[in-house]
């Protein structure tokens, strides 16, 4: 099983990811997947958690991913005690910074990191970056395929803006795949 924990603040699409990359694994992967939240009566900007899990048996766990595969933090300021907790030692986590020097040493874990917001200003013009760490998720690992993702994307999302996300998790995609 692949259990991924999901940092981000309200409004910037945490749980929307969740759930997205949960129903590219299931619908289109054939895998079992769960996708949900944790918030409390929090407004937008506050600290958000969204959690999925990813199988090829059936699910039975129904509590939050605290010990994880991988942590993706949508937003560096969340960087902190929440996001390094329940790290295990081959535990990847990817953040969305322009400054990836900031976080070399500060864990043993691997770090990637990719500007997830500059790439989601020039394709969406907007600072949405759930698609984006998506596609790094995507690009560094074999939890789902590309192609889900994007069949995914088209299925949940708007077509005035599915069409925008699967250009943005491609090019956070390649953008991975070149570093």
């Amino acid at each position: 099983m692949k259990e991924i924990r999901w940092h981000g603040r309200g409004g910037q699409g945490s749980f929307t990811i969740a759930r997205l990359l949960g129903q590219a694994a299931s619908v289109y992967g054939g895998q079992y997947a769960q996708a949900f939240p944790s918030f409390g009566p929090e407004r937008r900007g506050a600290p958000v958690l969204g959690f999925t899990r990813i199988s090829e048996t059936k699910i039975t766990d129904r509590s939050e991913v605290i010990t994880c595969d991988y942590v993706i933090v949508l937003d560096e300021t969340l960087w902190g005690p929440a996001v390094v907790a329940g790290l295990k030692e081959d535990t990847i986590i990817i953040i969305n910074t322009e400054t990836p020097e900031k976080y070399a040493g500060q864990v043993e874990n691997k770090i990637i990191t990719i500007d997830a917001t500059s790439l989601a200003l020039e394709v969406l013009g907007r600072p949405i970056t759930n698609t984006a760490m998506l596609g790094a998720l995507v690009a560094i690992s074999d939890v789902v395929s590309l192609d889900d993702c994007k069949n995914a994307i088209k299925d949940t999302l708007k077509a005035s803006v599915s069409e925008k996300n699967i250009e943005l998790i491609q090019k956070s995609y390649d953008a991975v795949k070149e570093a």
